[in-house]
């Protein structure tokens, strides 16, 4: 089965929806607007429920088949990034410091448009339920949303998602069982010391000096203490002290950084390494660590099952589904598919510039994929009777 040719003629509209996101990114939750646009749509579209609000403010349609079955879920996400654009297209972000820089634009349209064929042709016995998220870049939405009873509320037997891939060739599918994207943690060590005159070291405990060692000690874990055939990365992204003067010694400086892995067997071993080579270390340097570590998002972890699914959802429209790559970036769909079985699936965007990066754009070329993919999803796994 090739692309649906409706999206062929819907795609003037919905990568004017699309550009019409990107000039107005909002950020986490504060996703109003997009949110507003996005209900107002689904009830237009016909959706048989619209409820507004969920994870603060989620939204999700429910569209029902011509025969009574199973309720498969498939989620978009809506916010943006703090960051300013560079692209200097004509529907940039009218917002300064932030801009769509991954692609949640559209994701959105590309449900929408999903949702809006699915309300016409309801060629499937059973339910659909498009799921509209906040606050993916950080703020946990998918795990609010579930909070909120959103899986049990909708009777949701299987979830899933989709995220577009610079690089790769636009709208070419790749997929993988098993962990996929990486647990994402947070950390930040503050590094008390004695401060004084830059003249006078001798009087001081230099916090500056004792994070160039915790900095060093911490890179120690990928390389001397998990087993190398795990994947680990350990960044520290940020430092900051208490002075601003070129000859004061601060009394504290402050480490920012995030921890990725792939194997919940090795989350724990981290999160204590972490813990003890920052308070360790500064102890013997006479100074002291105080350390929050926050676990943000999972493994997202694609089941067996669904992932074939997904890839054979993929295989029809197509022809073909490569393997992707192990990801360290995190997902939190994560917490959807701890919920309920179900997979996340790559669309290739293309030669473009990456995700998170000033001059990204999405490509609009993908949508008439991303959306066939959306809908083959949902009539492939709730087939009418014969």
């Amino acid at each position: 089965m090739p692309l649906k040719n409706r999206f062929a003629e819907m795609h003037p509209e919905i990568t004017a929806w699309r550009r019409d996101f990107h000039a107005n990114p909002e950020l986490m939750f504060d996703v109003h607007r997009t949110a507003d646009i996005v209900a107002q749509r689904l009830r237009d579209f016909g959706c048989d429920e619209v409820v507004t609000g969920l994870g603060r403010t989620g939204v999700v349609g429910v569209i029902k088949g011509r025969e009574a079955g199973r309720t498969v879920g498939l989620r978009a996400d809506m916010d943006a990034l703090p960051i300013e654009e560079t692209t200097g297209k004509p529907y940039a972000s009218t917002v300064p410091g932030k801009m769509h820089a991954c692609g949640h634009d559209g994701h959105t349209s590309m449900l929408l448009g999903a949702a809006k064929y699915l309300a016409e042709t309801r060629n499937f016995a059973g339910t659909a339920v498009v799921i509209f998220q906040p606050a993916e870049e950080g703020g946990g939405g998918g795990r609010e949303m579930c909070k909120d009873g959103m899986m049990d509320r909708f009777a949701i037997d299987e979830v899933y998602g989709m995220h577009n891939w610079p690089g790769m060739p636009v709208g070419k599918f790749a997929i993988r069982a098993g962990g996929f994207f990486a647990a994402t943690d947070q950390f930040q060590i503050t590094l008390h010391g004695r401060g004084g005159h830059a003249a006078k070291p001798h009087e001081t405990i230099d916090p500056v000096v004792l994070s160039s060692h915790v900095i060093q000690a911490l890179q120690t874990i990928s390389s001397r203490v998990v087993d190398p055939v795990h994947q680990v990365v350990v960044s520290v992204t940020s430092i900051e002290s208490s002075s601003k003067a070129f000859n004061v010694i601060p009394e504290r400086v402050v480490l920012k950084g995030t921890v990725r892995t792939l194997d919940e067997s090795i989350h724990d071993l981290v999160e204590e390494r972490v813990i003890k080579l920052a308070t360790q270390t500064a102890d013997a340097h006479g100074g002291r660590a105080e350390v929050n570590y926050i676990r943000a998002y999972p493994v997202m972890v694609n089941h067996d099952a669904e992932t074939e699914f997904a890839a054979d959802a993929a295989r029809a429209l197509t022809g073909q589904c490569d393997q992707a790559p192990l990801i360290m970036g995190g997902e939190d769909f994560s917490f959807m598919l701890q919920e309920r079985p179900g997979a996340y699936i790559l669309v290739g965007n293309g030669d473009s510039a990456p995700v998170h990066h000033p001059d990204y754009d999405f490509n609009d070329e993908v949508i008439p994929a991303g959306c066939s993919w959306f809908v083959e999803m949902v009539e492939s796994r709730l087939p009418l009777a014969g």
